[in-house]
């Protein structure tokens, strides 16, 4: 994977007394994660938080002490976790995707976050802007409904003959109802039919690709959700079974999926660090301003294209940042 590079533009900081309380205290600063999937399907996304802390000078137990909550995948919990957290005093909160995100806005005004992975931050209203996010929050965001209109031009263009494709999404994600809407209206100008199916547990898969094979719809858009990409080799499996092309998230193409366009995650997650290392320093939230990636990656399966009987056209194969053989 190559390095990827992050737009920003950077403001005047307020002062924050997290060093100093931290100090006072004879303490080491305490670093609060709630993740919305397990810790076996965030490993590699915590390590690389781990990696980013670490560059910046900062040891586990040290320097710095991190307590992490998950909710296995059960939004429901996010609220229970937030509290234990907040309970613990940490000093800060780090948190994984939109719905863990508002969850820790709600819990606290006052300690500060950091957004590792979160679509349409300004949008969702989980901040105030880019350049000056308000607040108690800041970190990392992306346009996620632009995202997903992309990966439905770029399977149209691996599949022209479609006219229909699904969206595998969760409602109960936030940022769903802003994804489907710019997606919408970029199908109709393609001249695609698009079916919202939504899956809201990994136990719902089977039943989601039993209905889309029983109205004969071609293909299928998977959208960004912790969910959704916990469950993303339980979706690839179901798209081979069906013989189905898909376009989607990273994990996805991994899993056997066609086509992923985004962001590098890791990527995020490690420059997640340099928000927790400038908030350990002394400055708040609401002056450091949130940054996007600046170049996203498309992977293309060929082995899954050769399963489901697909040329892949050169202009796709040329693009590709990755490809699987």
């Amino acid at each position: 994977m190559k390095r990827r590079d992050f737009i920003a533009a950077f403001a005047g900081a307020a002062a924050w007394p997290l060093a100093a309380r931290a100090q006072q205290r004879a303490d080491i600063p305490r670093i609060g994660f709630l993740g919305i999937d397990p810790p076996s399907v965030l490993k590699s996304r915590v390590e690389a938080l781990r990696e980013g802390l670490h560059d910046l000078g900062y040891t586990e137990g040290k320097n710095i002490v991190v307590h992490f909550r998950y909710a296995d995948g059960n939004y429901d919990r996010l609220p229970a976790l937030a509290s234990e957290l907040i309970d613990l005093k940490v000093d800060l909160l780090a948190t994984q995707g939109s719905p863990a995100t508002i969850v820790a806005k709600r819990a606290t005004r006052t300690i500060p976050i950091v957004m590792t992975v979160v679509g349409d931050a300004v949008a969702q209203g989980i901040v105030d802007s880019l350049a000056r996010p308000g607040g108690n929050i800041t970190g990392v965001t992306w346009q996620l409904p632009e995202l997903n209109t992309k990966r439905l031009e770029i399977l149209k263009e691996a599949v022209p003959s479609i006219t229909e494709v699904a969206v595998l999404a969760n409602p109960n994600n936030s940022s769903t109802n802003l994804t489907l809407k710019a997606m919408e209206s970029a199908a109709r100008s393609m001249k695609v039919g698009l079916y919202q199916v939504n899956v809201r547990q990994a136990d719902e898969f089977a039943g989601a690709f039993s209905m889309i094979a029983s109205r004969r719809i071609h293909a299928f858009v998977a959208t960004d959700d912790a969910m959704m990409i916990a469950s993303a080799k339980t979706i690839a499996d179901l798209a081979t079974m069906y013989r189905l092309p898909s376009a989607g998230f990273k994990e996805l193409t991994d899993a056997g999926g066609l086509l992923a366009y985004g962001p590098n995650r890791l990527g995020m997650y490690r420059r997640a660090a340099y928000f927790v290392d400038r908030i350990i320093k002394g400055e708040w939230p609401a002056e450091i301003p949130v940054e996007q990636p600046a170049k996203f990656d498309l992977v293309v399966n060929l082995k899954t294209a050769r399963i489901l009987g697909l040329m892949v056209s050169r202009t796709l194969y040329v693009a590709a940042t990755e490809i699987i053989e």
